[in-house]
C-alpha cells in the first residue's frame, strides 16, 4: 500500500488502483510508519512526498515485493511453462508501425500468455513500472539493464513538394532558423541536431517553431499540408516520402542513426514467458528494422 500510494502520487489513487478503501490503505499505512517509529510520508493537499526515512525504506520495499513477485511466479510455474502477464514498454509510434505486429505474432504462437503494452514516448523505469521489457530508441544510460540491439534508425528532415517551390530548398540547417518548421516535441529528437559533411562533430540550431506538436502522426500531417519543414525518424515519415507526398532534404548533414535496443533487466532466473519472448521478437524486430538506418 504504501509502494502504491508513491507510485500514483496520492492515497486516493493508490486506494482505486487497489480497488480497497481510502480510509483503509491511510489506516494500515498509519500503522505501518507507527511499527517502524518514524513517519515515512509527508501528506498535503496537493502532494505526496517521501521522507528522508521513507526514501530508503521504500527503495527496500520494492526490492522485497520483486523477490516474492518473482517466488510466486516460480511457484506458479512461469520459470518452466510460458504463461502468465508480460508487460511491455514501448515508444508510442514505434509500437504501432513495427512492435505491435511482432506481438500480435508472440500471442498468437504462445496463447497462455498475456500482454500489457505500455506506449510513451519517455523512457519508463522498468523496476517502477513493473515491467518486463521495453524497447528503446536512443542512446543507452542505465547499465543495469541487459540490451540487445535490434537496427537503427536515420534521423530525417522532409518537406512537401509545395513547401520548397514556395520557400525554397535550405541548403544548410542553419537555412531551417528563417524557415517555417514543425517541430515534434520528442526526448530523443530535441533540439534538432546534425553533423557537418566528413565530421564526427554535431551541432544544434534553435529552431523556432511555426508549430509544436506531441506526436510524429501530428509532425508528418503538418509537413504535408505545407505548414513547415520536420526532422522525424525515417520510419514516421517512410509512406509520404515513398508516396512523394514529402522530400527528404538536408541529407549530408544527418547525424549518425539513432540505435534501437531491446532491454530488460538482468536476472539470474528469466521467468520462461519473457525468455520466449526475447527469443521470438529479437530476429523479427531486427528484420523489421534492416531496411532502416542507411545513410545515403
Amino acid at each position: 500500500m504504501l509502494v502504491s500510494s508513491v507510485e500514483t502520487g496520492s492515497l486516493s489513487a493508490a486506494a482505486r488502483r487497489m480497488r480497497i478503501p481510502v480510509a483503509t490503505l491511510t489506516r494500515n499505512i498509519n500503522d505501518l510508519e507507527t511499527l517502524v517509529g518514524t513517519k515515512l510520508l509527508v501528506r498535503t493537499t496537493r502532494k505526496l512526498t517521501p521522507t528522508e526515512a521513507g526514501v530508503d525504506y521504500i527503495a527496500a520495499a520494492k526490492q522485497i515485493l520483486e523477490q516474492v513477485d518473482e517466488q510466486e511466479r516460480r511457484a506458479a510455474g512461469e520459470f518452466q511453462t510460458p504463461r502468465g502477464e508480460l508487460v511491455v514498454t514501448t515508444p508510442v509510434q514505434a509500437a504501432r508501425l513495427r512492435v505491435l505486429k511482432v506481438i500480435d505474432q508472440f500471442l498468437t504462437a504462445y496463447p497462455e500468455i498475456r500482454i500489457r503494452l505500455v506506449q510513451s514516448d519517455r523512457n519508463v523505469d522498468l523496476i517502477d513500472a513493473h515491467a518486463d521489457v521495453a524497447i528503446r530508441i536512443g542512446r543507452l544510460r542505465d547499465s543495469s539493464l541487459v540490451a540487445a540491439r535490434v537496427g537503427t534508425l536515420r534521423v530525417v528532415v522532409v518537406a512537401s513538394p509545395g513547401l520548397l517551390e514556395k520557400f525554397g530548398t535550405p541548403e544548410t540547417p542553419h537555412d531551417l532558423q528563417n524557415y517555417p518548421c514543425v517541430v515534434f516535441d520528442s526526448p530523443y529528437l530535441s533540439p534538432w541536431r546534425f553533423r557537418n559533411p566528413g565530421m564526427e562533430e554535431t551541432f544544434t540550431i534553435a529552431e523556432i517553431p511555426r508549430l509544436l506538436v506531441s506526436s510524429p502522426d501530428a509532425a508528418v500531417d503538418a509537413a504535408i499540408d505545407g505548414v513547415g519543414a520536420t526532422l522525424l525518424l525515417e520510419h514516421d515519415v517512410q509512406a509520404a516520402v515513398n508516396s512523394g507526398k514529402l522530400r527528404y532534404i538536408l541529407q549530408s548533414y544527418e547525424v549518425e542513426p539513432i540505435p534501437v535496443h531491446l532491454v530488460y533487466l538482468s536476472r539470474n532466473l528469466m521467468p520462461a514467458k519473457l525468455r520466449h519472448f526475447i527469443d521470438f521478437a529479437l530476429p523479427r524486430l531486427r528484420e523489421e528494422l534492416a531496411s532502416f538506418g542507411r545513410i545515403p
